[in-house]
């Protein structure tokens, strides 16, 4: 056997093997399996790592000025995720996040209970005044390019 089909072999062996990726749900075991089907957010879990080894989504959550009092209410990692998921999908209507809702591995990705619902996520969003949004999302914004900028 020669020096590239041994190294083809442990490419494949590698490749059949789980990667261990930390996400900010905690860490996920992905392992590629080629003969499912494709899904739109394959690729979420290792977005998820940039996001968590960059702390850039841990910031933009604990920086967001939304607070509940009411046990009932949904946390704000359930808020913020489910934002940052139906971004992410391509929706640009409250009304397509529905078709999120029966995703129940993505909210385990981003550390996230539950997806809510669109009306919830609208009423949350509302209830930040545009100074408020304004005063949490520029500098969250700013610190993302800063460094390519300076």
């Amino acid at each position: 056997m020669g020096e590239a089909k041994r190294r083809q072999l442990a490419g494949q062996t590698q490749a059949l093997e789980a990667m261990v990726v930390d996400t900010p749900g905690g860490r996920i075991h992905v392992k590629w399996d080629h003969g499912a089907s494709a899904t739109p957010n394959a690729q979420l879990t290792f977005f998820s790592e940039f996001l968590a080894t960059t702390g850039v989504y841990s910031s933009w959550v604990d920086s967001c000025p939304l607070s509940y009092t009411s046990p009932n209410a949904p946390s704000k990692q359930d808020v913020l995720g489910t934002w940052l998921l139906a971004i992410l999908a391509g929706h640009n209507r409250y009304a397509h996040i529905t078709g999120l809702r029966g995703d129940a591995v993505s909210p385990q990705i981003l550390g996230m209970e539950k997806i809510i619902s669109e009306d919830a996520l609208r009423r949350s969003l509302s209830r930040m005044s545009p100074e408020q949004s304004q005063a949490w999302l520029v500098p969250q914004l700013l610190s993302s390019v800063h460094t390519a900028l300076s």
